[in-house]
C-alpha cells in the first residue's frame, strides 16, 4: 500500500492508519462514537493482508488485559474505546505502564460523568494526564484536531511507546473522530518479524521463541525497597519524555495582547474566533497543546510575560486551565470558558465569552 489520499472520518482513519503502520494485534469493545475503529477494522479484514489480529472481546475489561498481553511479547497492540469504556480500562493501563510496555490506547471523549451522553466531549483530561489508574505514573498523551493527525498519531504513538516503553494515548473528542476530512495515508510498513521484535525488545516474553534467558513481564513487586527504585526509574523516563516530546502549536502569539489555550476540536474553534477578533482590532494569540502530558509549561510560560489575560477554552468544567495556571508564574488573569453535556460552542459564542471575561 502506497500513500493514499482519501475522504474519511477521524474514526476509520485511525484503522486505517495502524493497518498501514503494522500493528499486530487490535484488541477492542464497541462503544458510541468510536465504534467505527472495530467496525472499520472488520470490514478491511487486515488478518488477511497483513496478519494483524482483529478481536472484538467481550469488556473493555478484557481488551485491555489482551493488550496487556501483547505487549509483553513485543507486539504492537492496541485498543480503542470511549470515556466510560476507558475507565474500565484504568487498572490494566495502571499494569501496563507498571510492566513498561509499549503500547496504543485511542480514547475517543463523550460526555459524562457516568453513561453521561454519546455527545462530544473533553472531560477526560483528568484521567488521562494525571493518570487514571492507581500509582504515580503518567501516559504520553497525544490530542488530535485535525483527521489527518488522527492517521498520524498512531505511528507517533507507538513510535514514542516503544521508545520509552511506556503506553501512549490519542485523547480525541468525539468531534474529531465522527467528522470527515481529507487525509493522506501513510505507506504501509511490513509488520515485524519475530526475530526483529526479539532485537527491538530484548525485555519481552518470547515464549518459545530461541532466547539465553527467560523474561518475566509483571507490575508486581513484594519487595517496598526494589519497587521504589521501580519508581525512580519510571520517574526518570517520564523526565526524559518531558525534556524531550513536547509538542505544541502557536497562532498569532508574536504580538497578542490576550492568549487562547485550546486543544483538539476546539482549538480550531478558537481560532476562528481569533481571526475575527483580529478584524476587530482586538489581538489575541492561540496555543494549542498537541501533547496534553508532557504538557507545554515552559511555551505558555514565555508567551505569558507578555499578555494581559489568558482565556482557556474546553469542552468541560475546567481541567486543563489547571495546568496553564501552573505555567503562568506572576499575577495574571486566567479564565475559563467551557461548554459540557455534549453541547459545543461557535466562534462567536467563544468571542462573546472572551469579551465578557476581559471586559472589551
Amino acid at each position: 500500500m502506497n500513500e493514499e489520499v482519501r475522504l474519511m472520518k477521524g474514526n476509520e482513519a485511525i484503522a486505517h492508519a495502524a493497518i498501514r503502520y503494522g500493528v499486530d494485534g487490535y484488541f477492542g469493545y464497541p462503544i458510541t462514537p468510536q465504534s467505527e475503529i472495530l467496525e472499520t477494522l472488520e470490514a478491511e479484514m487486515p488478518w488477511e493482508t497483513t496478519g494483524m489480529v482483529v478481536l472484538q472481546a467481550e469488556s473493555e475489561v478484557s481488551s485491555i488485559n489482551m493488550v496487556y498481553g501483547g505487549a509483553s511479547t513485543g507486539a504492537a497492540v492496541m485498543t480503542s474505546s470511549s470515556s466510560p469504556g476507558v475507565s474500565l480500562m484504568q487498572e490494566g493501563i495502571s499494569y501496563i505502564a507498571a510492566a513498561e510496555l509499549p503500547a496504543l490506547i485511542v480514547n475517543v471523549m463523550r460526555g459524562g460523568p457516568g453513561l453521561g451522553t454519546i455527545h462530544p466531549s473533553q472531560s477526560d483530561y483528568f484521567q488521562a494526564t494525571k493518570g487514571g489508574g492507581h500509582g504515580d505514573y503518567h501516559l504520553i498523551v497525544l490530542a488530535p484536531a485535525t483527521v489527518q493527525e488522527m492517521a498520524d498519531f498512531v505511528g507517533l504513538g507507538f513510535d514514542l511507546a516503544f521508545k520509552y516503553r511506556t503506553p501512549a494515548m490519542i485523547l480525541a473528542d468525539g468531534i474529531v473522530g465522527q467528522m470527515m476530512e481529507k487525509v493522506v495515508l501513510p505507506p504501509a510498513r511490513p509488520r515485524r518479524t519475530p526475530e526483529q521484535i526479539a532485537k527491538q525488545c530484548p525485555w519481552a516474553a518470547a515464549g518459545k521463541h530461541k532466547r539465553q534467558h527467560r523474561n518475566v513481564v509483571t507490575s508486581l513487586e513484594l519487595d517496598s525497597a526494589i519497587m521504589e527504585k521501580n519508581n525512580e526509574r519510571f520517574q526518570r523516563t517520564y523526565a526524559e519524555i518531558e525534556r524531550n516530546e513536547v509538542r505544541y502549536e502557536t497562532y498569532f502569539t508574536d504580538d497578542c495582547d490576550y492568549l487562547m489555550v485550546a486543544f483538539g476540536s476546539v482549538a480550531r474553534i478558537c481560532l476562528k474566533s481569533i481571526e475575527e477578533a483580529r478584524k476587530r482590532g482586538v489581538k489575541i494569540g492561540l496555543v494549542r497543546p498537541v501533547t496534553l502530558w508532557p504538557f507545554p509549561y515552559d511555551a505558555i510560560s514565555q508567551i505569558a510575560e507578555h499578555v494581559k489575560g489568558i482565556l482557556v477554552v474546553e469542552l468541560n468544567a475546567g481541567q486543563m486551565i489547571e495546568d496553564v495556571r501552573l505555567a503562568v508564574s506572576h499575577d495574571l488573569p486566567v479564565y475559563h470558558f467551557g461548554r459540557m453535556g455534549g453541547i459545543v460552542p461557535n466562534p462567536l459564542e467563544v468571542l462573546n465569552a472572551f469579551t465578557q471575561k476581559f471586559n472589551l
